[in-house]
Formats: structure tokens, sequence, C-alpha cells
């Protein structure tokens, strides 16, 4: 189900309006303006991002893990919105594919450069939000912007969430909707040669998951782009520790997605949910592009993860961008260096499809 917020008022966008004169300015006004740089473990965080994160202080934004259910999961998307602004992409459709049990909605961004009858490289979509919020709302933007620079169709995926839907619904539907995709590759364009999945967070989690499944099914899948995942809930990594307070994703929030997540006496070590912990792996595994972000909490188990799949010999790339936080991936619409960050993810996925 996706969670709208509500229609933008004067207060979105005088919002707007001023996160996009801040994160717009001169790299060299933007660094007079913090001031001080914050430097954690040799890396030093984006003037552009410091000015944000200082904006939502100020304006006492509220953390979505402190407020209801239903109103988190609308201001996670008014959010997204004000990051995310309005990017152009060729085209939009709307449609359902097959969830576990039942369909579930989802969209497909056609890029601009794909608009002829050709099948195109397509990859499914599955979005973050810690399994519990985000929706086709939260990640338009995102989905529209690498859709648009990458020249690969993106087919988003709006997954059942939790706690309504506890592990493991997300994980399986999942997989049924990439099933789906190979069987119905024609009927949305798809070259069923250039198969990917993608997502970030949860997503990238999500997609991990399913990569292994398409391998131990023998699916057609070209590529798994995992974008800052989680990927293990039996330890915690350092960067939990250093990061876990004032770069967005805070461990309030990881803690209170994964209580969502999980109902109480579950295994959380087992593949599909930590996907860090696997031992056995099936042959053919897609290669992977793994992302993360210097202030992120879930920096190291992202990285551990692509170490292990290169240990098990799959062909594996991975990139720190060392100034970002958690969530830079939907930060499209304003800013800098945040923008060239996507921008170079969506090259990558467009070499990784050519």
């Amino acid at each position: 189900m996706t969670y709208v917020a509500a229609v933008p008022d004067l207060r979105f966008h005088l919002d707007a309006t001023v996160l996009r004169t801040l994160m717009n300015l001169p790299v060299r006004v933007q660094r007079a303006l913090v001031r001080r740089p914050i430097v954690v473990d040799g890396q030093t965080l984006s003037p552009e991002i410091q000015l944000m994160l200082g904006l939502q202080r100020l304006a006492r934004v509220p953390a979505v893990e402190t407020l209801p259910l239903g109103t988190a999961r609308a201001e996670l998307v008014r959010q997204a919105r004000l990051a995310g602004g309005r990017q152009h992409v060729g085209a939009v459709r709307e449609l359902t594919v097959d969830g576990a049990e039942g369909s579930l909605p989802a969209r497909l961004y056609v890029p601009t450069e794909r608009l002829g009858p050709d099948p195109a490289p397509t990859m499914m979509f599955f979005h973050g939000g810690g399994w519990m919020y985000g929706d086709l709302e939260s990640h338009d933007a995102e989905c529209r912007f690498v859709a648009e620079h990458s020249g690969v169709q993106v087919l988003a995926v709006d997954y059942r969430l939790a706690p309504e839907h506890r592990f493991p619904a997300a994980v399986e539907d999942c997989r049924t909707a990439y099933c789906w995709l190979v069987e119905h590759a024609e009927e949305v364009g798809a070259d069923r040669e250039r198969l990917a999945v993608g997502g970030d967070s949860a997503g990238g989690a999500l997609s991990a998951s399913v990569a292994i499944f398409a391998a131990e099914q023998g699916l057609p899948l070209a590529f798994q782009l995992l974008v800052y995942p989680g990927t293990d809930f039996t330890e915690r990594a350092e960067s939990r520790k250093l990061f876990g307070d004032g770069f967005f994703l805070t461990t309030a929030f990881m803690d209170g997605a994964e209580e969502a997540y999980f109902e109480p006496g579950t295994d959380k070590g087992v593949p599909d949910a930590s996907v860090l912990r696997r031992v056995d792996f099936p042959e053919r595994i897609a290669p992977a592009h793994v992302v993360t972000a210097g202030f992120d909490p879930l920096r190291d188990e992202g990285e551990a993860y692509a170490r292990l799949l290169e240990d098990q010999g799959v062909e594996v790339s991975a990139k720190r961008y060392p100034s970002m936080i958690h969530g830079f991936a939907n930060i499209v619409g304003v800013g800098h260096e945040a923008r060239r960050c996507n921008q170079d993810i969506a090259e990558r996925l467009r070499a990784a499809l050519a």
C-alpha cells in the first residue's frame, strides 16, 4: 500500500525554497557557513549535507521514528519530496505485479532514450525505509533520476511492510515480483538478457536476497545494485557506533525497524534476514556493485558483504562516498555533491547493462 503525504502546502514550498537555496549555494560559501567541518573516522562530512542536517534541527523536523506509524510514513514521503524535487523522465506507467500473497502496486520509469520499441535494460527496484516505511512515492524522484541518467528502465515495487506484514513477507514479495518480471519482460519492454535488481538500505538487502534466489532458480539476472544495504541483524559493526546519532539514520530508527520487522523469537541470523551470515552460496550469482556512505551506520556491514561476495568468486565492485550520509540516494533535487554521487551510480548501472 502506498502512503501518500498531504498535498504540498505553503509550508512545504517555503521549506523547499530554503533547502534548495542553501544546498545550491557555491561550495565555498557552504564551507564558510558551516565554519567547523565535521570530521569522523578520517572523513569530512560534505558541507551541503552538514547544512541540510543543521537546517533540519533548526526547523525541528521530526524524526520519523518518534511519530505514529501512519504519520511517520507520510512524513518520510514529505522529506523525500523536499530532497528529491521534480525529476524528468521519459514516461511513467502504473501497473501491478505479482506478490507472494496477491498483486502489488508497481511503477515503471522509462528513460527518454528508451521510448522506442526496442527491448530495454530494466532494473527492478526495491525501496528503503527499514522494511516498515517507504513506498512508490517516497522513492519516486530517485527512480526517475536513476532511470533518466542511466538509460535503464526502473520498475519499482511496493512490497508489503512491517509491522502489518513481518519477515519474511517482504522477501517473499520481492522474489515473486522478480519472477513476474522475468515472465512478463515483453509486457514492460524489458530485455531478458539485461535484467537487474537494485535498491537502497532495506531495498539493498532485499535485492541481495533476490539475486541469490535468482541464481538458485536459474533465473536470468545480469546485475545487482546494492546501495548502503543492511546486511546483518546479529552483530553491531563499528560504523553503527560511530554514526548512530546525528547523521539521519539513527540507532533508535534501526532498533524500531528491527522490532517491527521480526516476530519475537525469530532467528535474525538466517540468510534471508542477515545476508552477511550466509555460508552457502549458489553458483552464477550476478555481478554486484555495492555502494556505501562514509557517515552511515550501515557502512561497515555493506562493505563486509562486498568482501564476502568477492570471497565467493562473485564479480564485485564497491564504492564508498566518504562525505555522504545514509539516504543520500534520495537527494537528487538539491545540492551539488549528492547529485554527482547519484550520477556516478547511474553511470555504473548504465555500464553494467550496456
